[in-house]
């Protein structure tokens, strides 16, 4: 018994030292790390408290931590498992940025413009499928698709009337495009000069993933090697020219959508940014000079707590990456900042209406686990592209969370939950698995060039599927709870006569423009292409020169060739 008392007594004691050691650092992080960020953003208000008038504070700690320091740390500072910033949403609250594209420019902007005036803070482009794979509207390859799953934009013209009215120097443009990215931001750029807005002033991100689409998407255009080389040019350019501009955002999102588990999402979106920080270095770039611009792009789906425990590992397994593998000295080149959009695969055609209660628990999960920016799908998308009701339901989802649930007024409000540390630590020990097996591959290009990334996911979606089928996973209305007739929604409609407009702009531009000085033009295009020069001043040149898009394109597949997939699956 002496001996039990003794031991508690002991125990209690380096409980003590030990709080006592997590309080000097709570101390030290508090003049070091919060105070100067107090200084230049205050928080929202003074007083934080629930609807019963209980304070909440900015920080919980743990009673009586174990290896808290080296695991969670503190917000704003590595391992940044609990926040990139010291004060998170108690400073400023996450980017509304609805992703929104339809039709022609004219019709976009006015969706934007609408959103913005309803509290929108941040405008995301979506583009069509011709717009993607780098074809004008008048390319007999666009048949069919003008303006069908988002904007068209074969022009700088097109792209001037899409942010018509739109200041670049205050509202954050993101854009969802990755094989023709450096042209789209070339022609965000030349509206931004027309604007007047300076570049260093010029905010938002091109996503700008290539390797993701020859995973799971599928829009890519050239080969491995020379994307690879557009992206490294966005990012050198970004670096010196547009420092408030994201050059990539590295993608999970389109990952999770094919199928992967929420393991696989981290795993292989981390791949793809190691293989891009690399790109980036053998491109002789500073990794301190870029690797603060490099965001992410999560999806976000019904496990609640998975979710939430999802984005904490990846933060914390992204530091170390950069500070560790990389040697990043800058500990801003260590956070991990990303994006959510609630999950388009778990959406339903059947009682769609319940698309609203699943959306709003992956918000949830996405503010939850601390999200730098959030997008919440319209509940008819399972159908067509979201009505402007639908929309607008979808950002007072956001609004909700931000304003009256009282989650953003304390950092990180579930870190402590014994489930969901084992969790993050789990889904950690997980992916840096993957991540192993991909380095003994030689990297995530190897990985991607032999099948197996594509074989994991399609492994993944199978055996979901299976048990889908097998009543193991149930989804509500689908496979359970099933309903008798079609859901009473009013649809969103285009206009069958997008195409048809777009194609005589371009008429029109292609009759306007000064051809001679586009044919020199995508000469000097070729000749650079050929070389190792950065594209992006002789690409902006293109744009304002009204070279298209697909000229643009079409003049890189003659230099580079087209990318052929040559595994079997």
């Amino acid at each position: 018994m002496l001996a039990l008392c003794f031991v508690a007594i002991h125990t209690q004691r380096a409980i003590i030292k030990d709080m006592s050691s997590l309080q000097e650092e709570k101390e030290r992080w508090q003049e070091e790390t919060l105070q100067p960020t107090l200084r230049r953003s205050p928080e929202r208000r003074e007083r934080f408290e629930t609807s019963s008038e209980i304070p909440v504070h900015r920080l919980y700690l743990p009673e009586a931590p174990d290896e808290y320091l080296h695991k969670q740390g503190f917000p704003g500072e590595y391992p940044f498992t609990r926040g990139v910033q010291p004060t998170m949403y108690r400073g400023r609250l996450w980017t509304m940025r609805q992703y929104a594209g339809f039709g022609t420019a004219e019709a976009s902007n006015e969706r934007y413009k609408y959103l913005l005036s309803q509290g929108q803070t941040g405008v995301s482009v979506a583009f069509d499928l011709p717009t993607q794979i780098g074809y004008d509207a008048d390319d007999p390859m666009a048949a069919g698709e003008v303006g069908r799953v988002g904007v068209s934009i074969p022009s700088l013209q097109d792209m001037a009337r899409l942010l018509d009215g739109i200041s670049l120097d205050k509202v954050s443009v993101s854009m969802t495009i990755n094989a023709p990215a450096a042209i789209l931001l070339a022609m965000v750029i030349a509206v931004a000069r027309r604007q007047g807005v300076p570049l260093n002033q010029l905010r938002g991100t091109v996503q700008n993933d290539i390797l993701k689409e020859y995973i799971a998407r599928g829009t890519y255009i050239f080969p491995p090697r020379p994307s690879m080389r557009l992206i490294t040019d966005v990012f050198a350019f970004c670096s010196h020219e547009a420092p408030r501009w994201n050059p990539i955002s590295v993608s999970g999102y389109h990952i999770r959508e094919a199928g992967s588990t929420a393991v696989q999402e981290v795993a292989f979106t981390l791949a793809n940014g190691i293989a891009y920080v690399q790109a980036a270095l053998d491109a002789d770039l500073d990794v301190d000079q870029f690797a603060d611009q490099i965001s992410f792009f999560f999806n976000a789906h019904n496990n609640f707590l998975e979710e939430i425990a999802k984005y904490r590992a990846a933060r914390r397994i992204w530091a170390r990456i950069m500070r560790e593998r990389f040697g990043a000295k800058d500990p801003r080149s260590w956070r991990l900042r990303f994006h959510t959009q609630t999950g388009g695969s778990t959406l339903t055609a059947q009682q769609p209406r319940n698309n609203i209660v699943r959306v709003a628990l992956q918000a949830l999960a996405a503010v939850l686990g601390g999200t730098q920016s959030l997008h919440t799908n319209g509940y008819d998308e399972a159908l067509a592209l979201p009505t402007e009701e639908a929309a607008t339901l979808a950002l007072r989802t956001q609004q909700v969370i931000a304003y009256e649930s009282g989650v953003p007024d304390t950092v990180d409000p579930l870190a402590g939950s014994y489930y969901l540390e084992s969790l993050t630590d789990e889904l950690e020990t997980r992916v840096c698995e993957y991540l192993e097996t991909i380095d003994k591959m030689g990297g995530m290009l190897r990985a991607i060039e032999s099948g197996y990334v594509q074989r994991e996911i399609q492994d993944a979606a199978y055996r979901y599927q299976r048990a889908l089928e097998g009543g193991d996973a149930v989804v509500v209305g689908v496979n359970r709870f099933q309903e008798d007739g079609e859901p009473d929604l009013e649809l969103m409609r285009l206009d069958p006569q997008i195409e048809q407009n777009q194609r005589h702009n371009l008429a029109q531009l292609r009759a306007q423009r000064d051809n001679q000085q586009v044919t020199y033009l995508r000469h000097q295009l070729a000749g650079a292409a050929q070389g190792d020069a950065n594209l992006m001043p002789i690409l902006i040149e293109c744009v304002e020169g009204d070279v298209t898009l697909g000229e643009i394109c079409n003049t890189l597949r003659e230099v580079w060739g087209e990318y052929r997939p040559k595994y079997e699956l």
